[in-house]
């Protein structure tokens, strides 16, 4: 096999803010896997919160390239399990693995979905982002974008007024997500209002490692809660059990599409709803999430909506939100 590094800076169509920070780019590192003709591609982004760099990353792999282009590629999951013993982090090994994974259907001549046994017939409509701002601004994000279903970034003084004025101008389904920035209270006291306002579920809204808050938060909520930031690798699904009613799977957090699918499994087996979200990725890592549609409840795959200017074909999100798969098997990726 051959890696190929490359390094991209994604520009966003809007300042990008959620409860802890704000951003007008996105780096993100592209992997090209190469074997026997094909190129597989994957991707991980930047992440300031888990101290994550393009640089950080690519220096990970460098130092253990010679191993990886000399390994006997199979399957995904053997792949996967040797990169582990290498030591990559699971950023690193996320994008590894959607390469290994997008150059495994190629070699295949199948997209991943059918060499999974499943189909496209049914897929979940990702929800469309609107990251914290003044609320005029955020009417007219919204505004901009017609769609049926937004995920809202709340984490401020004025949560409830944001999503009550937004609702003036939209009857779509409406989702939240306070990124760890309230407590078990503030929760229990927003919930009722944010449910009659057409709140379809929370996401993640107390820290990471807050279980008593969660537990009570479990027992009293109105809404369901959904876990993304107490929800980070695959032994973390049955933590959060008995703490939410889904999870939101992270791609680059958990290591890839190989951990993913393990992780979808366990999370169904204990009754979890399942949710997959991005991290402002390009549409080669959305096209990997596109991928795991049919076994998905909800999805968050609206990166390449957010960027000025896309790097990749893949997967195309229609503006009802709809899909339009790849003819190219594995992922379908081919970088532009």
């Amino acid at each position: 096999m051959h890696i190929e590094i490359k390094k991209y800076v994604l520009q966003l169509q809007h300042p990008f803010g959620i409860s802890r920070e704000t951003h007008v780019t996105q780096d993100t590192m592209i992997i090209c896997l190469t074997l026997n003709g094909k190129t597989g591609y994957g991707e991980a982004t930047s992440n300031p919160y888990y101290k994550i760099t393009v640089e950080s990353m690519k220096a990970e792999i460098e130092a253990v390239q010679n191993n990886i282009e000399t390994y006997d590629f199979d399957t995904p999951e053997n792949f996967h399990t040797f990169l582990k013993s290498l030591g990559l982090q699971n950023f690193t090994l996320c994008a590894m693995d959607l390469a290994a994974n997008d150059l495994y259907g190629k070699l295949q001549g199948k997209p991943l979905y059918e060499i999974w046994g499943t189909n496209t017939s049914y897929y979940p409509i990702t929800n469309y982002t609107i990251g914290i701002d003044t609320i005029p601004k955020m009417v007219e994000k919204l505004q901009e974008k017609p769609w049926p279903v937004y995920k809202i970034k709340l984490g401020t003084s004025d949560d409830v007024a944001i999503v009550r004025e937004l609702r003036q101008h939209t009857d779509s389904i409406f989702r939240i997500d306070a990124n760890c920035a309230w407590t078990a209270e503030e929760t229990l006291k927003n919930a009722p209002l944010l449910k009659d306002l057409g709140v379809e579920f929370l996401e993640q809204p107390l820290k990471a490692d807050d279980w008593e808050g969660m537990e009570k938060v479990k027992k009293e909520c109105v809404l369901p809660v959904i876990a993304d930031e107490s929800c980070i690798v695959e032994s973390d699904v049955e933590n959060c059990g008995g703490y939410f009613d889904g999870i939101n799977i992270k791609l680059t957090k958990c290591g890839g599409l190989t951990p993913a699918r393990r992780m979808i499994q366990k999370a169904k087996e204990l009754g979890l709803k399942v949710m997959v979200g991005c991290m402002t990725e390009s549409t080669v890592g959305i096209s990997a999430i596109a991928q795991l549609l049919p076994q998905l409840d909800y999805v968050d795959m609206d990166g390449p909506l957010l960027l000025k200017e896309d790097i990749a074909q893949g997967v195309q999100i229609l503006e009802d939100g709809k899909l339009i798969f790849p003819e190219l098997p594995g992922s379908g990726i081919q970088l532009l």
